[in-house]
């Protein structure tokens, strides 16, 4: 039992040391695969998002014409748009 304890305090502290703050960028407008294929290309904000066209985001993994739509929606309300081809 005492090792079981022992085990567990072991583990836990092995978590807390491993465990990443996730990135909040787009949270609540894109679901979290298209969010982390973002993260993968350092793509942290609106601005640089808008450097990216329709056709690049959907070549992501995550990416659909659903999740692209969305943040089109969310770009126009902020005053940006795709980079056009």
């Amino acid at each position: 039992m005492i090792n079981l304890i022992i085990m567990a305090k072991c583990l836990s502290s092995i978590c807390i040391m491993n465990h990443v703050v996730e990135n909040n960028f787009l949270k609540g407008v894109i679901a979290k695969p298209a969010r982390r294929a973002l993260e993968k290309e350092k793509i942290n904000s609106l601005e640089k998002l808008s450097e990216y066209s329709e056709k690049e985001l959907l070549q992501m993994h995550g990416f659909g014409k659903n999740t692209v739509e969305k943040l089109k929606l969310y770009m126009k309300e902020n005053h940006l748009s795709f980079k056009n081809y």
